[in-house]
Order: C-alpha cells, then sequence, then structure tokens
C-alpha cells in the first residue's frame, strides 16, 4: 500500500509524471462512454483524474470491465500519463491494467455528478439524509478540509505563544450560557448538563498555568432553525489571567487573521474547488474596526431596522452591521442584562444604560462568530449576579472558589469553528461546515 496515493495524484496534475507510467489507487467519481473509447474520472480526495480506455488497446474483457464500473467503485489502476488540454485536469491516464476491489451498483448520488454540470442544484435533506456518502462530493472534502486547517492552526498559533491546552469534561453540573439551551441527561442518579462551553473550567485552569485554552465540542439545544445555529458544535476557547478587555480582543483578531492566512497559504487546491477568493482571506488582518453596540443600534436604526436599545441582535442585524466594513470588526459594550452572569459591568458605562465589558466578532455579511468578555473577579458581585440569574450557587461553589483564592483580572473569548469554516468557505449553511450536522430537526446519520 502506499500512503503518498493522494500527493501522487497532486503530481500527475501537476505534469510531474508526464509520460511516466503510473500506479493509483480511487473511486470511480464519474463514468462516460463515446463507444469503443471510455473514460473514468478516477477521485482521490479533491484531485479527479481522467483515465482512458481503449478497445483496440485493452480488448474486449478488460475494455467491458471498465465500461461496466459503477460510481464509487474502488479501483486500482496503471497506465501512461499524457498531456491532453481537453481533460479537465490538462493530463489522463491511458489505462493498461485494471484491478477491481469493489464495484459499487446502485449508488444513490451517482446522477448528481453528471447533473452538477446543467447547474442542477441537488436537494439539500437528501443529501444530509445521506450525509455519510454526500461528504464525498469534491466541493464537502474541500470545507472539510478548510475547518481541519483552521483546528490545526488554533492549536499551532495558541501553543506558539505560550498558551496550555487543557480539556474541559462534557459533562457538567452547571450552565454556563444560559437555561434555555440546556441538553439534560441522566448521571447516575443525577442530572448532568451537556456542556454549553468550556470557558468556566479554562477559567479554573488559568490560576495554574496562566494562559489555557480548549478546543472541543459544545451542545446548546438550539431551536432556531437559520442557517448559523447547530445544537452541537465545535469551539476554541482561550482564557488568559491578568488581561483585560482590549488584549481579549487583540488577541482574536491574531488568532482569526493567522488562520485565515493559513488557510490561503494551505489550502489553494480547496478555495479553488470553492471557487473562493483568496485575495478576500488575505485582507483579514489587525487591526480590526471597533464599535460599540450603542453605535451599531444607531447605525440599524438609520437602516430601517426596528429595534431599539437593550433589544438582542439577531441575525439580520449581525449581518447588516458587519456589510458595513470590509473585514472582521468587533461590537463592543453589549447590555449587561442581555449577557452572561459571569461578565464584567462596565463601570463607565451610563447608569441609565448599564452595559458589560464584552464584545463580538462580525465577519462581514456572516455576523458573529468570536464572542469574549472580561470576567468578573470579584467574589460578592459574581454571588450577586448567580442570584439575579437564578441559578442554584450550589452548582457554582466550585466556580465562586476561583474568587476566593487567587482571583485575577481575566479576559477569554470562543470561537465558533464552523462559524468560521463557514464565512471562509463562504457557503451559506452551516451545516455544510461540519461533518455530521445535529440541528433540532437533525440526529441522523
Amino acid at each position: 500500500m502506499n500512503p503518498q496515493n493522494e500527493k501522487k495524484f497532486e503530481q500527475i496534475l501537476e505534469g510531474k509524471y508526464n509520460n511516466k507510467q503510473v500506479r493509483i489507487k480511487g473511486w470511480v467519481q464519474n463514468s462516460t462512454s463515446l463507444g469503443k473509447i471510455h473514460f473514468l474520472g478516477i477521485r482521490y480526495g479533491i484531485n479527479v483524474i481522467q483515465n482512458v480506455a481503449r478497445l483496440d488497446e485493452l480488448g474486449p474483457e478488460l475494455f467491458n470491465r471498465v465500461s461496466n464500473l459503477g460510481v464509487e467503485s474502488s479501483v486500482i489502476i496503471k497506465g501512461l500519463v499524457k498531456q491532453e488540454e481537453r481533460s479537465p485536469g490538462g493530463y489522463e491516464i491511458g489505462i493498461t491494467s485494471l484491478d477491481i476491489i469493489q464495484d459499487s451498483k446502485d449508488y444513490p448520488l451517482a446522477k448528481l455528478e453528471k447533473k452538477k454540470h446543467k447547474g442542477y442544484e441537488p436537494d439539500k435533506e437528501f443529501l444530509r439524509d445521506n450525509r455519510h456518502l454526500s461528504i464525498r462530493i469534491i466541493e464537502q472534502i474541500a470545507i472539510l478540509r478548510i475547518r481541519a486547517e483552521i483546528m490545526k492552526s488554533c492549536r499551532k498559533y495558541l501553543d506558539n505563544r505560550g498558551f496550555t491546552e487543557i480539556s474541559s469534561p462534557i459533562f457538567t453540573p452547571s450552565a454556563c450560557e444560559g437555561k434555555e439551551t440546556l441538553f439534560e441527561t441522566p448521571y447516575f442518579g443525577k442530572k448532568a448538563i451537556l456542556s454549553q462551553s468550556g470557558q468556566l473550567y479554562q477559567e479554573a485552569a488559568i490560576f495554574a498555568v496562566g494562559k489555557t485554552y480548549c478546543l472541543g465540542p459544545t451542545f446548546r439545544a438550539e431551536k432556531s432553525r437559520t442557517n448559523r445555529h447547530l445544537t452541537e458544535f465545535w469551539m476554541v476557547e482561550p482564557e488568559i489571567a491578568f488581561a483585560d478587555l482590549d488584549y481579549g480582543m487583540k488577541l482574536a483578531e491574531e488568532l482569526s487573521s493567522y488562520i485565515a492566512k493559513q488557510v490561503a497559504k494551505n489550502r489553494k487546491r480547496e478555495l479553488g474547488v470553492l471557487k473562493r477568493d483568496i485575495k478576500s482571506l488575505e485582507k483579514i488582518e489587525p487591526p480590526f474596526e471597533k464599535i460599540s453596540y450603542t453605535e451599531s443600534t444607531e447605525l440599524l436604526q438609520r437602516g430601517k431596522f426596528d429595534i431599539e436599545w437593550g433589544d438582542n441582535f439577531g441575525v439580520e442585524h449581525e449581518r447588516y452591521v458587519s456589510s458595513q466594513f470590509e473585514k472582521p470588526v468587533h461590537v463592543f459594550g453589549y447590555p449587561a442584562k442581555a449577557k452572561a452572569f459571569y461578565m464584567q459591568p462596565d463601570e463607565k458605562s451610563d447608569p441609565n444604560k448599564p452595559t458589560a465589558e464584552c464584545f463580538d466578532t462580525l465577519y462581514p455579511c456572516y455576523g458573529e462568530f468570536i464572542g469574549g468578555s472580561k470576567r468578573i473577579h470579584w467574589l460578592k458581585l459574581l454571588e450577586q449576579r448567580i442570584e439575579e440569574y437564578g441559578l442554584k450557587k450550589e452548582d457554582y461553589e466550585w466556580y465562586t472558589d476561583l474568587r476566593r483564592f487567587g482571583t485575577v483580572p481575566h479576559v477569554g473569548f470562543g470561537m465558533g469553528i464552523e462559524r468560521y469554516a463557514q464565512c471562509l468557505c463562504d457557503v451559506k449553511d452551516i451545516q455544510e461546515a461540519i461533518p455530521f450536522p445535529r440541528t433540532s430537526r437533525r440526529l441522523s446519520p
């Protein structure tokens, strides 16, 4: 077996094997017959190479085997690489031998490839019902690899800057982001909550290592059916001791800019498959502009939105505000009552319109993909907020202990991996940005 098979596909398409015999392994992407000539598109990853079978060269038996292969059949092919301008990749392989690992028949998505070139838009729910198969679609492979690059870049950036990855638990005793979106589950005679965020445990970890982060799945019982919400998604959540809100915003823009540049550098082929303009990613660099919630509300009012100070921003509001900027923008100073219990109130804000020391980072025309804040670090205020939010004090005893023993100012944020993948890939629905999406209406496959 050759683990470098995908690299060979790339090198063939780059012309490095021209006029040479090769052996490739892959899956039948498409199949076209022209009488005594048959074409097979063989896929591995996002790369597809055209293979040509000629009756007069192969003889009837081998030619018929090639001609009757079904879409997604797995094969090993030997042949001679030739440059061919009419071929989709500029090169093709003249088949001399064929080994069939498995001949696939009646593949449910077989007709999609033929219809795609006619502007056909497949039914999205059909594709999601068959997600275990539809992740083989070239565009979907590209998205998943860009998502993987985002996660890899998160770790690389933070690890190289002295952060320590500390895994937060999935089963937790207490809510982090509000009681409305909790997934409760039995836990040995008790009730546990599937983690809404790893943040509270990262706050505990900063007292050990100073700068920390987690990268893992989080769960929200979101009933929203917008193209921006999932019930299970992944987040990277850095937390920093002895830091203020400005530092949090600076880190958020540096991290997101680094990720965009790594995707642009390392995933050119995938971006090309998605017809994504790489220059738009290269524009994502610090500093990001900052606009207050109050200024954003006024902007929305001028844009004829029916919104008042104190209202939550919906998807349409975030998209409008972000569309006024060429690169991501920080919106800071949201109303304190609209935000989570742990966010530090801004002592400098108008007493009649109290705000929190928090920010959301919005991507142009998409909306929020990062949310962060300075955390309350004084015990009395934190206990007061826990009571105001109707939370059980005993569930947060361990969390309030952090304010009893060595408390310091600290800040952190969470970046949604799928949200950012959706932005960088420029796909309409967030369900395309995760391998197997979970929503209020989908639990399978």
